[in-house]
């Protein structure tokens, strides 16, 4: 039977077995009438049951399309072509090194690849990329059927893991060819693990593969048992596979669906964002995707095709950074010790000196020169625990291990709570990012050192803020804003510089560390500051990335709104050492947008009037908002009962509405529209 005829198949077996066929005899279609009844009336009362849940506003999850800003601005949608199928509509992020132009060794760096698992998506990559594309230029695509990927083809075919390859290896030859890449590292995420080892061990691959990243990897395929229950139980129709999966996600945010993936002491916002994921993930596209990863086995029990095993594993050939949580219950903590113990088989059996090299060293302990510089840390510095980690105690377990095949092998396991959605999980993902670029500087190339970029930018006289004098004469940090008066909430900055001798990081940290607990940076641009020394020093740091001279949007209010909301939560938890500091924001001078989200946060949070909350901000950053639309655009949104009225054209204006547009007064008695 062929999988594409499954859907239609087992209807007609469901209706023939509960209905009869025809010439059945009749306590035969008596029976079978009861049994239908029966488990009509079953599948109604569930239904009911799951629907009549009721739904707490809370637990409304967003729409994981609703990109993070990097996302929306730097993705399209476009056709690919394979020798396995076209796909009509993959929608493919490319986000260039901010600088590239004016340095050709950061031009010359290698394209970061991010690929996601089954039922992923770009969206999960979001947090790491809101750190990663400052330091290289950084590239990925959703799947089909997957994120905003169209579900076409259709095919079980296109779904296959070999064919998943094909469509990775023509996207990333596409943009390394107009983009001029040489040379590509991969960031993979659970199957994106499997699908990168696959491509990094592909003698036909046409780019130098510099370096790989798995987070929440598989080591093996399934077994020959768990292979072919798997298929019996995809076999069922969709409609049946619809309800079981409905079914796991009764709960909504607190089903076994969530917990499964985000870990049962996820909090409510990854709990939130989770349920979202799963959502959008639509069955007959889970079902392809599924079969394609499970492997056929030979008379000899040998895996064909589906996901790789250790003769893939053990192949690696470039510096391996493997990543895991030790709550995980997807992809256990194992999994990298099994792909670990891979590689060092196969040394074992390449070289008579293995048993040395094999044995695992200490991160301190394994770097041959010790000796700072810009783009290799010092141990002191790389261990230091970062803001983030300090607070979540998420500092991980690390080993490193070297081998005749890899160059390096290191290894982290994040302490539980860290699940499987460690790399969007808001209590891990900076310490993944952090992990991930000083595995890059140290391992991969020092150029991949946001410190060495900056040094070689300053150098250069490539690298500053604009309208330097301009920025000189603005406030550095502006009193503390918001209630109480004595304390505050805020601090709005003007954006940190590098090379200033007194709004530097050092200086900043000597002077703020005890008084700030986070900086957020709504610019637009790649930061002019080294943000890790932030971190390290122990001052988190939040990339919210807005477009200068635009009023921000409702929806990025409202995100950061919902970053404010968190990170104040972090300061009153045990242990963050955030009590009674303020959240330093910045754009480039800090007044237009620093101060509309802030007055925005005021009003929504904190209870102020408009003209209270724009009279708040100038007191304490004078003078205040500058540009009218800002203030106008500030007002529109937080009139007290306003209501918008439907916009209508030609024929459709009623008299009423004609009379309110001829005399310009807007209605306060219609729902917004």
């Amino acid at each position: 039977m062929k999988l594409n005829s499954l859907p239609s198949v087992g209807g007609l077996q469901l209706y023939q077995e509960f209905w009869g066929r025809p010439g059945s005899k009749p306590w035969t279609l008596a029976t079978t009438t009861t049994l239908s009844l029966f488990l009509g009336f079953g599948a109604l009362f569930l239904a009911r049951s799951y629907l009549s849940t009721g739904r707490n506003p809370e637990e409304e999850a967003p729409s994981p399309e609703s990109d993070h800003p990097v996302l929306k601005t730097h993705s399209t949608t476009r056709p690919y072509k394979t020798k396995y199928a076209e796909y009509s509509s993959i929608r493919t992020f490319y986000h260039p090194h901010a600088h590239a132009e004016k340095s050709q060794a950061i031009a010359d760096l290698p394209l970061l690849v991010f690929i996601h698992g089954l039922g992923g998506s770009l969206p999960q990559f979001a947090p790491l990329l809101g750190s990663l594309v400052n330091i290289a230029p950084c590239f990925g695509l959703d799947l089909p059927g997957h994120g905003m990927s169209a579900f076409s083809p259709q095919n079980y075919d296109a779904y296959e893991i070999a064919a998943f390859c094909e469509l990775w290896q023509t996207a990333i030859r596409e943009v390394c060819e107009e983009h001029a890449h040489k040379r590509v590292l991969f960031i993979g995420h659970s199957m994106g693990c499997s699908i990168a080892a696959l491509l990094a061990t592909n003698p036909s691959f046409p780019l130098e593969v510099v370096g790989f990243v798995g987070i929440c990897p598989k080591a093996t395929p399934p077994s020959p048992s768990e292979a072919a229950s798997a298929r019996r139980f995809l076999s069922l129709p969709d409609p049946v596979l619809n309800v079981l999966r409905m079914l796991d996600r009764r709960g909504g945010v607190n089903s076994k669906s969530v917990e499964r993936m985000a870990g049962k002491a996820a909090g409510v916002d990854l709990r939130r964002l989770q349920l979202a994921f799963n959502k959008s993930f639509k069955t007959p596209v889970w079902k392809r995707s599924a079969l394609g990863c499970l492997p056929l086995y030979d008379p000899a029990r040998k895996a064909i095709a589906g996901l790789p095993g250790r003769e893939v594993w053990a192949r690696i050939r470039v510096p391996l950074f493997l990543i895991a949580g030790e709550a995980d219950t997807v992809t256990k903590p194992a999994e990298v010790a099994k792909i670990v113990s891979f590689l060092q088989e196969s040394a074992a059996h390449n070289t008579k000196d293995a048993t040395t090299a094999e044995q695992p060293l200490n991160t301190t302990d394994s770097i041959p020169d010790d000796t700072p510089t810009p783009g290799k840390p010092s141990q002191e510095s790389s261990n230091d625990s970062t803001a983030d980690e300090r607070k979540f105690g998420t500092l991980p377990s690390t080993t490193e291990t070297s081998s005749h095949n890899s160059k390096v092998v290191k290894t982290a396991i994040l302490p539980s709570p860290a699940a499987h959605a460690l790399m969007y999980d808001h209590s891990t993902y900076r310490t993944v990012a952090g992990l991930i670029e000083d595995f890059l500087a140290r391992y991969v190339s020092p150029q991949l050192s946001l410190g060495w970029q900056l040094q070689q930018l300053t150098t250069s006289g490539k690298w500053d803020v604009k309208n330097l004098e301009k920025w000189k004469k603005v406030l550095p940090v502006s009193g503390a804003i918001g209630h109480p008066p004595e304390q505050g909430i805020f601090r709005a900055l003007k954006t940190l510089r590098e090379q200033d001798e007194i709004h530097t990081p050092s200086v900043f940290l000597k002077e703020w560390r005890d008084k700030i607990f986070a900086v957020i940076d709504i610019s637009h641009d790649s930061p002019v500051y080294d943000t890790a020394s932030l971190e390290k020093g122990g001052i988190q740091y939040h990339k919210f990335p807005t477009v200068s001279k635009v009023p921000p949007t409702i929806v990025e209010v409202a995100d950061f709104i919902a970053l404010v909301d968190r990170l104040r939560l972090e300061q009153q938890s045990p242990g963050s050492n955030g009590e009674g500091k303020n959240i330093g924001v910045h754009c480039h001078y800090g007044y237009n947008r620093t101060g509309f989200f802030i007055c925005c946060y005021l009003i929504e949070r904190c209870g102020y009037r408009a003209q209270d909350a724009l009279d708040e901000f100038a007191a304490q950053k004078p003078p205040g908002i500058k540009h009218e639309h800002f203030i106008d655009t500030l007002f529109m949104r937080y009139h007290v009962g306003l209501k918008k009225a439907p916009t209508l054209v030609g024929a459709a204006m009623d008299d009423k509405t004609r009379s309110m547009a001829g005399t310009g007064v807007e209605s306060v008695a219609s729902t917004d529209s």
